[in-house]
């Protein structure tokens, strides 16, 4: 078992790392806020995100699931559906599209 000292170095360095690289991009947000390519990544990153995330997560139980797709493609087109008709709430919409996903999955 390592000493606490070396303990509390360790885990004063890791702060100081994950704080540092916390802190850079809105530190360099400041100086790129007028820049197109800041503009354009504030519209696409989200969506990326979230795609990326969405055939991650889909994508074990669309292959061992037989309704998994159709499912999915709901859960995906309720999401759209929710996030353009409430005012694009991300939380509102990646909320329910998940809850009906998931109550799909595990009752029919």
């Amino acid at each position: 078992m390592p000493s606490t000292a070396y303990l509390i170095a360790v885990l004063a360095i890791v702060f100081t790392l994950t704080f540092a690289l916390r802190a850079l991009p809105f530190a360099l947000l400041r100086t790129l806020r007028g820049s197109a390519m800041v503009r354009r990544l504030s519209v696409w990153m989200p969506v990326g995100i979230l795609a990326i995330l969405a055939v991650t997560a889909l994508h074990g139980t669309i292959t061992t699931d037989d309704h998994g797709i159709g499912y999915a493609l709901l859960a995906v087109a309720l999401t759209i559906g929710v996030h353009l008709a409430f005012g694009r709430r991300t939380i509102l919409s990646v909320g329910i599209g998940t809850a009906v996903y998931v109550v799909l999955l595990n009752t029919l």
